[in-house]
Order: C-alpha cells, then sequence, then structure tokens
C-alpha cells in the first residue's frame, strides 16, 4: 500500500496541503461524509470524483463561504481527520490523548484494526496514494510501527502564527490553562515561562507549539530519514508548484494535465504569513520570540 500520513501541530497549513493533494485523480482519502455518515460504510469509493467535480470555492477551508465568514460551515465536503470514525472504527487511542502515541502503544489488537481500516479503503478506492492527515501530537512512531512503508509529511509553521491562529479558534481548551488543554502537564523549564508571562494566553498558546515541534523532533529522529519529509507553509504558498512537485516525486505521482485543471483553481494566500503581526501586540510577539527562539531558529525563522 502507497501510503501518506501528512502531520502537522495544527493550524499549521496542513489542511491546504491535503487539499491540494486530494484533487489529483489518482489519492484516496477518508472524506468528512464518512465521518459523520459512516452506518452508509462506502469505504469512500466515489470521494476523489465528487471532490475533483465540486468546485473549490465549496471545498477549499480557508475561502470564506457564501453564507458567511470565519469557521467553516457543516456544508463543508472533502478530506478529513475523521477523529470520529477512527475512534468508533479503531480506538479512542487514535483521537485525543494527554501525550505522544509510541510503537510501543500500538497494541496487536490496535495495529490490526488501524491496518485492516486503511487497507480497506485503500482497496475500494483504488488510488496510486491513499493519504490521511492527523494533527496535534504526530502519532508517527504509533503509525510507522503498523505502516513501516508509509511516508509521512510534516507540515510547518513559525510558532508566532500558530499561536496566533490557536487563540482565534473556539475550540482551543488553552483558555482553561494546561491543566485542562489537553497535552499533559508542562516540562518545568516551560511551566517556568508560563508563570514567567503572567500565565499570557498567548505564550501558552506558543508554548503549546513548542511541546508538539519537541514531539515531532522525536520522530524525526526516529523514523527513517528517506521516509520523514518536511514541508514549510511558508515555502508552499510561495511556489506551490514547486513544492508540490517535490512531494509528488516522493510518493509517486505525476503532474497530469487534468490535475493541472484543479490545481489552477487553487487559491494559496500568502498574506496569512504574517498574519499575527496584525492580530497581536509588540509585547506578545517579543513574548513569542523569546520563549520560542530556539525552535524557530533550527527551522530557519
Amino acid at each position: 500500500m502507497n501510503l501518506l500520513f501528512i502531520v502537522g501541530t495544527g493550524r499549521c497549513g496542513s489542511t491546504m496541503v491535503q487539499e491540494v493533494l486530494a484533487r489529483h485523480q489518482d489519492v484516496g482519502f477518508v472524506s468528512n461524509i464518512d465521518d459523520r455518515a459512516s452506518l452508509i460504510n462506502s469505504l469512500g469509493r466515489w470521494n476523489n470524483a465528487l471532490y475533483r467535480r465540486t468546485p473549490a470555492r465549496y471545498t477549499q477551508r480557508d475561502r470564506r463561504r457564501l453564507i458567511g465568514s470565519g469557521e467553516p460551515p457543516e456544508v463543508h465536503f472533502g478530506p478529513s481527520e475523521a477523529y470520529d470514525l477512527l475512534e468508533r472504527q479503531i480506538s479512542p487511542l487514535l483521537g485525543s490523548t494527554f501525550r505522544d502515541l509510541t510503537a510501543a502503544d500500538a497494541f496487536p489488537w490496535v495495529a490490526k484494526r488501524c491496518r485492516t481500516f486503511f487497507e480497506e479503503r485503500d482497496a475500494s478506492q483504488g488510488k496510486k496514494l491513499f493519504m490521511h492527515k492527523f494533527t496535534g501530537w504526530p502519532r508517527a512512531r504509533f503509525l510507522h510501527a503498523i505502516f513501516p512503508e508509509a511516508q509521512f509529511l510534516h507540515v510547518i509553521r513559525d510558532g508566532r502564527a500558530v499561536a496566533n491562529s490557536l487563540i482565534q479558534r473556539p475550540w482551543w481548551r488553552g483558555f482553561k490553562g494546561p491543566g485542562e488543554w489537553g497535552f499533559g502537564s508542562l516540562p518545568a523549564a516551560y511551566e517556568q515561562e508560563w508563570l514567567d508571562s503572567q500565565r499570557d494566553f498567548v505564550v501558552l498558546a506558543g508554548l503549546e507549539w513548542k511541546v508538539l515541534m519537541d514531539g515531532f523532533e522525536q520522530c524525526r529522529a526516529e523514523i527513517p530519514a528517506a521516509q520523514w519529509n518536511e514541508l514549510r507553509y511558508e515555502d508552499f504558498v510561495e511556489a506551490p508548484r514547486e513544492r508540490l512537485g517535490e512531494v509528488f516525486e516522493v510518493v509517486g505521482l505525476e503532474w497530469s494535465s487534468a490535475f493541472e485543471k484543479t490545481f489552477s483553481d487553487f487559491v494559496f494566500t500568502k498574506g496569512k504569513k504574517e498574519r499575527y503581526l496584525e492580530d497581536l501586540t509588540k509585547r506578545q510577539i517579543d513574548s513569542l520570540t523569546k520563549i520560542l527562539g530556539a525552535h524557530l531558529s533550527r527551522l530557519g525563522y
């Protein structure tokens, strides 16, 4: 099975990458319809055809909707992380956990269910590549233990931009503090940074990114280099054709004339790269830059 897992912290641009890839005629995926109407159990046989025939303005999540703006409305159709479906058919382990999953969490029964879940959909959809996205904890070591053949694409974004986006989401749990935010206790050094900031929520959002990026670094160190790929969101929106072409080479896809037609309809918004400079105060930006500095520097920011 030719399998690609797209992973990222969340609010990192991974959805955009996922949506562009899903418009290729040779890519299979789980859709939000599969997630919400699982009793039909079609295994997503028509996902790709339906998605490619739906105008991008109705499927691209970061575009404003005809019926409003802000969070995408429920009429959105497209590839999904499908956590409800994964939790029902595999295990709640695939949803929200207070720590990252490792190879030790790939219990035989979980591994069997997980492999069956993706193999059945891959066989039903009959595409050259099957793709799925996870955000939050990487889960990559867990997935690699079950799918040693899989490729991983880590989508990276400036932690200051991620923090700015997180605090604007209605589902972000950080406003309840690190005791209830869903990512376990802060490491001692990070806890001190949180306290030193007078418990600034923007700083906490930045610390969330830093905690998750530590997890991604562990995965990168343990997964074979030939199977671990990284893509910076900022590079992608600046040169989407070039960066996507590099991804195609890794997963064995060709840039067909059919894909070119759908690719040309996609909107890549460069203005979001540094929106945090407008949304946050200078003090907040300085605080984020200070606590995230070492991580940002290693990533080329």
